[in-house]
């Protein structure tokens, strides 16, 4: 039977893991191989990174400590942030990672999603997709280096990406990204019942009732970061996981 995923999802800036709010003032939370180490004691489903300055600066991935991460992982890894060729992305799954996933490389170079999947397999490479509404309520897909919406529709989009050959999408909502109040599940809903490949859903989640919602309205997977790694009203550091493997 298939089993709707839980995914940590850490963001990574200068060597650091760091949790931002509506994508924005990142905080400091700790070492990211303490916290892989951490996960792996949780026995967690798999462990996406999230790379938020290599993109926006045009720096250099950092290989070094990927290659870090993954030889202390005992589980499945994603990571995102600066790809911008097939040789970026050959090195990152020659150091351990199993998934990929582009962003605003395919903004600019859409045609790099069907490279990806030709080359590695549709399964290991996903695209994600940044969504903030505009003052009106209304959606559309947000570049997060330029920090502004485009004009894109976010399920027009989606469904090209579909085309495209990615095997998955990670659906962000900018505008719940680290509240911890909940996913936007009519963004969720709308994208996801427009496609026929999984979607995993960011941003918002608060509790494990809101991990399921998102799946009860399409996701296939729930994905978070501030859940796993606060705790308590006053949101003190503690990388946690005690909502079990499946929903």
């Amino acid at each position: 039977m298939y089993r709707n995923r839980i995914i940590p999802c850490l963001l990574l800036k200068d060597k650091a893991l760091v949790k931002t709010v509506k994508f924005d003032k990142p905080r400091y939370i700790g070492d990211p191989l303490n916290a892989v180490k951490i996960f792996n004691d949780k026995g967690v489903d798999e462990l996406f990174f999230i790379d938020i300055e290599v993109s926006k600066q045009k720096k250099e991935i950092n290989f070094d400590l990927l290659s870090k991460i993954a030889s202390q992982s005992f589980m499945p890894l994603g990571y995102a942030g600066g790809l911008r060729d097939i040789s970026d992305m050959k090195r990152i799954f020659s150091i351990g990672f199993e998934k990929i996933s582009l962003n605003s490389s395919v903004l600019n170079d859409p045609g790099l999603v069907t490279k990806a999947a030709e080359t590695f397999g549709s399964q290991s490479v996903l695209v994600s997709i940044d969504v903030k509404k505009d003052l009106f309520g209304k959606y559309f897909v947000y570049n997060h280096v330029l920090k502004k919406n485009t004009s894109l529709n976010p399920i027009d989009y989606a469904m090209k990406i579909q085309n495209l050959g990615a095997g998955e999408i990670l659906l962000n909502s900018v505008d719940n990204d680290g509240v911890m109040k909940g996913y936007d599940l009519v963004l969720i809903k709308k994208v996801a019942s427009s496609l026929s490949i999984p979607v995993v859903a960011l941003g918002g989640a608060g509790t494990s009732d809101d991990l399921r919602k998102a799946v009860d309205a399409g996701a296939s997977a729930s994905a978070a970061g501030s859940l796993f790694i606060f705790y308590g009203p006053n949101r003190a550091v503690l990388i946690n996981y005690s909502y079990g493997n499946t929903l």
